[in-house]
């Protein structure tokens, strides 16, 4: 009931006005002891996936938080697992603005915000003071490339991302598929991916000799994939033995919003018009994949049933983003009770 009198003060205002306001509030209410007006309590439910141990199957998907300024405070919103990012290693001013827009008629989003962050010195900074990180709470990072980096040079950028948050990180996001970055995508092809999934275990297996442990790598996948690329990116996942993957980001599709107001809008769909290309999407993949990589379901996530349907899709664990905006932090306890019971049923 709060949340849904908050949401139209929101949503009467410019979306990413509304962001900006919101993620103060949300510090606010954390700091003053009273989270528990917004969220609903979350019962244990813990989940062992990648060598992590998370406390419910249930996390906020990169892009609320871009900087990792708001941690502790989404932490006790009840989720099981923060993921922080984009981040790039300079920071960059992203997409100019209007460059995140609603649709309300299909509990769906529009954005375009070209990976906008502070860069990975100031995200380091901000997490080091977050209580979620200092108790051992599941933190991703999620990473990568600048705007003004050439294609060619994109792995130079993932790198360099990967050895500065190695440390900070409970494991970490590669993110090749917003539609926001010129040409990302086409890190995506077979020549592209299985050269930077190299480069990337190459590194990751000489930082965990540094460092003394082994931060999982999980990479982040679009909807908008043929079969075919389906199958050889998951052979590229377990030929290259990666920890998980995200499935999936935003689409470019504009199915099931065509005639509404923004539509036209450039940039990626995320919200309930994207749960059935992303869900597809990610049964292919565990079909492809044989339960040798785990996968985390995201996209058009507004129910419990919907998280349920991602599960028996094939993930592991799930995420959300837009459905935080539109049902609020009730939805955490939805998803994870509904997982929980889904997850009690006998093994047919």
């Amino acid at each position: 009931m709060i949340y849904s009198l908050l949401r139209k003060f929101f949503f009467a205002l410019d979306a990413e006005t509304a962001h900006g306001i919101g993620m103060a509030g949300i510090d606010f209410v954390n700091a003053a002891g009273v989270s528990c007006l917004l969220a609903r309590p979350v019962p244990p439910d813990p989940v062992r996936v990648m060598g992590l141990d998370f406390p419910n199957p249930v996390g906020l998907a990169a892009g609320l938080d871009k900087n990792g300024e708001h941690v502790d405070a989404l932490a006790a919103q009840g989720f099981g697992f923060i993921e922080v990012g984009t981040v790039t290693p300079r920071a960059q001013p992203g997409n100019p603005r209007p460059r995140l827009f609603r649709i309300p008629e299909r509990q769906a989003i529009i954005n375009r915000m070209g990976f906008n962050n502070d860069g990975v010195e100031k995200l380091l900074d901000n997490i080091a003071g977050a209580r979620f990180v200092r108790s051992g709470g599941v933190l991703g990072i999620n990473i990568g490339k600048n705007f003004d980096t050439p294609i060619e040079r994109a792995a130079d950028d993932y790198l360099l991302c990967l050895d500065r948050v190695y440390s900070a990180a409970s494991y970490v996001a590669v993110n090749i598929s917003s539609p926001n970055t010129s040409n990302l995508r086409e890190l995506q092809r077979d020549d592209a991916l299985d050269a930077l999934l190299g480069r990337l275990k190459e590194a990751q297996a000489r930082l965990a000799d540094r460092h003394g442990k082994y931060v999982p790598l999980a990479l982040k996948v679009a909807p908008d994939l043929e079969d075919q690329q389906i199958r050889a990116i998951a052979a590229l996942l377990r030929q290259h033995r990666m920890d998980g993957v995200i499935a999936t980001n935003t689409t470019i599709s504009r199915a099931g919003v065509e005639d509404l107001p923004n539509a036209k809008q450039g940039g990626g769909l995320s919200g309930a018009p994207v749960f059935a290309q992303s869900t597809a999407v990610l049964g292919k993949l565990a079909a492809a994949l044989g339960g040798e990589v785990p996968i985390i379901g995201v996209g058009g996530i507004m129910s419990g049933a919907d998280a349920v349907a991602k599960v028996l899709a094939g993930a592991s664990l799930v995420q959300f983003y837009s459905g935080f905006i539109y049902r609020g932090p009730e939805l955490v306890a939805e998803v994870a009770a509904a997982i929980a019971r889904q997850r009690a049923l006998p093994t047919p």
